[in-house]
């Protein structure tokens, strides 16, 4: 009979990627969803308080802001394309204010939950530094089986 720790169920890396995946989006540890991946606002912690999974393996780099910027523009862009189409009484000072507002607050709330994403990403494949975990735990789980 196999005894379960008392800790959080840890998933291996490719285990459940897109468990993983929204495990990091929601600003959770891609292995066990119950610590936090950011210590900071875009600053991921080196390990996770709760599990203990390294995590300062990621190279999320420039990836999250390209695809922040590639949803913020097109869902900016349909909002001024309808707002010219449909609103066309609309004061231009109005829409010099609101449009700037609207790139940067989508901007902004994005960035975070990307980042978590594609760190999460990172961890499901196995890339980079992420691997180790998969053979560490793959050898832990083949020693609490036997």
């Amino acid at each position: 009979m196999m005894q379960r720790s008392a800790g959080p169920a840890v998933l291996l890396p490719s285990e459940n990627a897109p468990l993983a995946i929204r495990r990091g989006a929601l600003g959770r540890c891609p292995a066990c969803g119950e610590g936090r991946i950011f210590g900071r606002y875009l600053k991921v912690r080196d390990v996770c308080d709760a599990c203990g999974t390294e995590l300062h393996h990621h190279r999320a780099d420039d990836f999250p802001p390209y695809i922040v910027i590639f949803i913020v523009a097109h869902v900016v862009g349909y909002g001024i394309y309808l707002t010219e189409t449909r609103f066309a009484g609309l004061p231009l000072a109005l829409q010099a204010v609101l449009w700037p507002v609207v790139t940067v607050g989508l901007s902004l709330a994005l960035l975070q939950p990307v980042k978590g994403a594609v760190v999460a990403l990172q961890y499901a494949l196995g890339m980079h530094g992420f691997g180790r975990a998969r053979a560490v735990g793959a050898g832990a789980n083949r020693e609490s089986a036997g």
